[in-house]
């Protein structure tokens, strides 16, 4: 099975049976279809509102297993397992991995390790090697230096085809041999990303998701902090989530062609029928421009909202995502103007000098009542001035 891009032009996804066959992701369909054919493979076009939902319930049960649950794309996600027993953790991954497939119908994979990066190691090998109960616990690994050996350099997550070239000529092909490398030489040779790639395979804690390549997906959501029945509260919610996707959008040079909306009610109140309901808003042409974010997301509140129900989570995603520079204008509209770029850039700029939210769209609100309580949250000590404590 293959599924294809906008105007059903290249193949995006693929099934592990095309993989086989030697189907290169991002394949023009013309040029592969008659090979399509004779596998009698089936190939649809894409249904982001599908996908976005059924992403939303799985990202929704994993929630349940973690106070802290980090949604890395459309298909994966962190879950914070610190605290949890050792002893125990192969059989509670083995436990979310089944929940989901029972909640859900989407089968997943786990992969456990002290980082990220020994995580999608870990993640990786239960996919190869078809691990019972599909879960793989990098830390209960008995031969952790054995298992990186076995992993190609260019097949960890951070490492691109560039870079997987530039390693091999350096006489680096495996994890263990990156993982063994000289840090802060590395570091001067490529940057601060190769060095926290190294501290990771390690065991050492430090990347962050931006710093790794571009994501396909940006989702931004959050829960209420008190049930929400008024349309008011739902449109300066998913203004706020528009807000900050457009920034994470921006940041790593990228445009959307889509978004989506979506509410939901609670689940767990057995007396409240539960509600979730998503729209998707195409783009006439791809932009970063928050203004128009927040307006997509604001017009899908108003195409699913139904009064009654009390809403619990609202939130945004943006889809087809693209390098800014690779997008094409059309006869009515050119895509985000040189004013806009500037405004949305100082914006970011503003925020990320003096703190988030500094400057912010009227849309968001300047109350929000709807936000998450944090009454015992402590001061920020360290980035925000005011929170200094002061020394007598």
């Amino acid at each position: 099975m293959g599924v294809l891009s906008n105007n059903d032009g290249c193949l995006i996804a693929r099934s592990n049976e095309l993989k086989a066959a030697g189907i290169p992701m991002g394949a023009p369909y013309f040029q592969c279809r008659d090979q399509l054919r004779a596998m009698k493979a089936v190939i649809v076009s894409s249904n982001y509102a599908l996908y976005g939902d059924m992403s939303a319930r799985v990202m929704n049960t994993l929630g349940q297993f973690t106070p802290a649950l980090e949604v890395y794309s459309i298909d994966e996600a962190w879950l914070d397992l610190t605290g949890f027993d050792p002893a125990t953790l192969d059989a509670y991954g083995r436990e979310i991995v089944a929940t989901t497939h029972r909640h859900t119908g989407i089968p997943v994979s786990m992969g456990i390790g002290p980082t990220k990066v020994l995580a999608k190691v870990a993640n990786r090998i239960c996919k190869q090697l078809k691990i019972p109960g599909q879960v793989f616990n990098m830390g209960g690994a008995g031969a952790l230096e054995a298992v990186l050996a076995a992993v190609a350099v260019g097949d960890l997550w951070g490492i691109g085809r560039s870079w997987a070239e530039q390693l091999k000529q350096q006489g680096i092909h495996t994890a263990l041999q990156l993982r063994n490398a000289d840090a802060p030489a590395m570091r001067d040779r490529y940057n601060v990303v190769m060095q926290r790639l190294i501290l990771e395979l390690r065991g050492v804690p430090c990347l962050e998701f931006e710093d790794i390549a571009p994501k396909q997906q940006i989702i931004a959501s959050g829960s209420f902090g008190e049930r929400v029945t008024e349309i008011k509260a739902l449109m300066e919610s998913v203004s706020h989530h528009a807000a900050r996707a457009g920034e994470k959008l921006r940041r790593q040079g990228s445009v959307c062609g889509a978004l989506q909306v979506s509410i939901r009610t609670g689940r767990h109140n057995p007396k409240e029928r539960y509600v979730g309901r998503s729209a998707l808003i195409r783009f006439p042409v791809a932009t970063a421009d928050t203004r128009m974010l927040i307006r997509a997301a604001r017009g899908g509140v108003e195409r699913i909202y139904q009064a009654g129900p009390r809403y619990a989570q609202a939130g945004v995603m943006l889809v087809d995502i693209v390098p800014a520079p690779n997008v094409p204008g059309d006869l009515v509209d050119a895509g985000d103007s040189d004013n806009s770029i500037r405004l949305m850039n100082m914006v970011d700029q503003v925020n990320r000098r003096h703190g988030k939210h500094t400057v912010f769209f009227a849309g968001e609100g300047a109350n929000q009542s709807w936000a998450m309580k944090r009454e015992m949250m402590t001061k920020a000590y360290t980035t925000r001035w005011q929170d200094i404590p002061p020394v007598h």
